[in-house]
């Protein structure tokens, strides 16, 4: 009889262990372990191609009649054009919104942030709740903050461009509206755009 016992809590304990450790894997897990290499604070592999077949920018010839400047985002493209001056553009790959977040129309960069904090709404924290993922009230910037390294702050939305932690995601359909790209290219763009710039999304 006394062996059951033991063996009974045993078992138990086994059981609060797994427990512990699955919401431990659960809670704060917004993104993959995979970090992009220009992360601040990262040592490993170069992780910087990301997935779906993403190989990184490259300049091309663009047609469209746009100011030098401009930010021309193709959701189903899942790109990123920078028109520069004599019919060329900078095309960088993203991360665009799922299915039910995704969306269209112009606006203007109204911040420029350098590792910027995250402070996820309650309607985000509310829906991922029901996912099994907690999320925080507000997160430090940092090379886990799935803003990653800069955000480009989109003017009269929630929205934002900005870097991630999860380099695999780009081309993929897989933010909250958030257009999202390798940190090395956040930066890049960053460092072209000004406040004001028109930003059109189709």
């Amino acid at each position: 009889m006394r062996f059951k016992i033991l063996v009974g809590l045993g078992t138990v304990a086994a059981m609060l262990v797994t427990a512990s450790a699955l919401e431990a894997k659960t809670k704060f897990n917004f993104t993959s372990s995979v970090i992009d290499s220009s992360s601040r604070g990262y040592s490993g592999s170069f992780f910087g191609s990301g997935g779906y077949g993403y190989r990184g920018k490259t300049t091309v010839s663009f047609k469209r009649s746009l100011r030098p400047g401009t930010i021309l985002i193709k959701t189903s493209e899942r790109r990123l054009y920078y028109v520069l001056p004599g019919g060329k553009a900078i095309k960088y790959g993203v991360g665009v919104g799922r299915r039910g977040f995704s969306w269209r129309g112009t606006k203007r960069i109204s911040r420029k942030t350098k590792w910027p904090t995250w402070t996820p709404p309650a309607s985000m924290r509310a829906r991922e709740k029901k996912r099994g993922r907690i999320l925080p009230v507000q997160m430090a910037g940092g090379p886990r903050n799935p803003l990653g390294a800069r955000a480009l702050y989109l003017g009269g939305s929630l929205y934002r461009i900005h870097g991630t932690n999860a380099a695999h995601t780009i081309g993929g359909a897989v933010s909250s509206g958030c257009i999202r790209m390798l940190n090395s290219e956040v930066k890049d763009l960053y460092s072209r755009v000004k406040i004001g710039t028109r930003v059109i999304v189709e």
